[in-house]
């Protein structure tokens, strides 16, 4: 909820009043636009599984994508479904099986449920299984009261960990995927494209690990006043200027596309200098024009796919640096589940970083970490 002048407000979640096998979900529940806050069943856990009592969730632009139904959520998603990847919460039961994990501490959730018996699993590379489930996509989320999910996929947060920073560990983990992917950005010249919550995040990743300086590319004020209270040196609007043609003589180092545009992929790419390195992760819409002689092929640049994060190496990286970066300005706002519909509207206004949002009967994240 905002309040006069943009100051944030927390919805209040109301009491729960189910009965104890039942509880709250936002479900996709049609192949068409839109989200349904029903009742659903409390997960029962099988032998390997854990079950966790939520405590925070925050919406990712993926909840958005199956919300509108678009060309890719029709692709990949198979209603009725609880939707939701981005989650933390309390382990409240676990499966006779389950060895290393107890009930009791905060945990986020890995959303990608691997195998363990492909290729990629084998050789360590399970963010990349050959036969993934995802977490609120392809199997039942985290916009709920309980969820359900492999014990293999339960990290164990920090004692003291507030459960706002707790849902977050999802997509930190994939900025700092990002950052790192190919090599440090200690003493680097840095260029973010792209600054929804994920690159916001990378920003101040970077400036915590030494980066030299980190320029910072969008098309909203509003994101680009969070880049600096992140940590940018430079922030640039690229729907009224255009970036800078070079940042300390030659260009930037490091390249950290977030966004998917087509616009901002090609000019990173021309602001980084030759030899240097980029990480891609933003999804284009449709095909990308680009000049890959010049660009990529005479300029010797290597090109880094990121997806997900590395299991579980990121995770542990993820959870010291959040010793030495403050992601506090990235959330702005905080809803009970029941309003979802409003959360995933201010969304769309570009009003906003990151939203959280509390099951009933849960208080509401504080936005004062």
């Amino acid at each position: 909820m905002v309040g006069q002048g943009g100051v944030s407000e927390r919805s209040q979640p109301p009491a729960r009043t189910l009965p104890a096998d039942s509880m709250r979900a936002v479900r996709k529940v049609r192949r068409d636009p839109g989200f349904e806050v029903g009742v659903a069943s409390v997960p029962k856990v099988g032998p390997h599984e854990a079950l966790l009592e939520v405590k925070a969730a925050s919406i990712c632009g993926t909840d958005l994508h199956i919300h509108a139904w678009d060309e890719w959520a029709a692709h990949n998603v198979e209603p009725p479904l609880i939707v939701g990847h981005e989650c933390c919460g309390v382990v409240v039961d676990i499966g006779e099986e389950v060895e290393g994990l107890e009930v009791g501490p905060l945990a986020a959730v890995e959303g990608h449920f691997f195998c363990e018996h492909c290729l990629m699993c084998q050789t360590d590379r399970r963010h990349l299984c050959l036969n993934m489930k995802l977490f609120g996509v392809t199997t039942d989320g985290g916009f709920a009261e309980y969820v359900r999910v492999p014990a293999r996929n339960v990290w164990k947060l920090p004692s003291g960990t507030p459960p706002a920073l707790g849902a977050l560990m999802d997509p930190f983990g994939n900025a700092v995927h990002a950052v790192f992917a190919g090599g440090d950005v200690a003493g680097q010249m840095v260029a973010v494209t792209g600054c929804g919550p994920i690159g916001l995040m990378a920003v101040a990743i970077c400036r915590a690990s030494g980066a030299a300086h980190v320029l910072a590319t969008d098309v909203s004020s509003y994101r680009l006043d969070l880049a600096r209270k992140m940590g940018a040196n430079t922030v640039v609007d690229v729907s009224e200027s255009s970036p800078p043609a070079a940042i300390g003589g030659e260009g930037v180092d490091v390249l950290l596309e977030f966004s998917g545009h087509p616009d901002a992929i090609n000019q990173g790419l021309d602001l980084l200098r030759p030899g240097g390195r980029a990480a891609l992760l933003g999804l284009p819409p449709s095909e990308v024009e680009l000049k890959l002689a010049d660009r990529v092929v005479l300029k010797g640049v290597s090109l880094h796919g990121v997806f997900g994060r590395r299991i579980f190496e990121t995770w542990y990286r993820a959870t010291n640096l959040l010793k030495k970066v403050d992601l506090t300005p990235v959330i702005t706002h905080s809803f009970a589940l029941e309003d979802i519909e409003q959360a995933l509207a201010l969304i769309r206004s570009g009003e906003c970083g990151k939203v959280v949002l509390s099951p009933p009967g849960t208080e509401a994240p504080s936005l004062d970490l």
